[in-house]
């Protein structure tokens, strides 16, 4: 089995952390962030669960997961 790297051309991307440009290339080692510091902003976050999607529980009475028993 052979690692093959993808080449792709390098493109600029807004940083998810601070809205800066950022270059996405295998040079960046941060990418999609601009900087070390956008990575560190963006794990700490993750860390400290700020980043949640909306989501309802389902009601415990009611059955969910297989669809036979809806």
């Amino acid at each position: 089995m052979t690692d093959k790297k993808q080449d792709f051309p390098a493109r600029t991307v807004r940083c998810p952390a601070c809205g800066n440009d950022s270059l996405y290339s295998p040079q960046n080692p941060y990418r999609p962030f601009c900087s070390a510091r956008c990575k560190g902003v963006d794990l700490g976050a993750w860390a400290s669960e700020e980043f949640k999607l909306p989501a309802e529980a389902p009601p415990d009475d009611e059955p969910f997961g297989d669809p036979r028993l809806q």
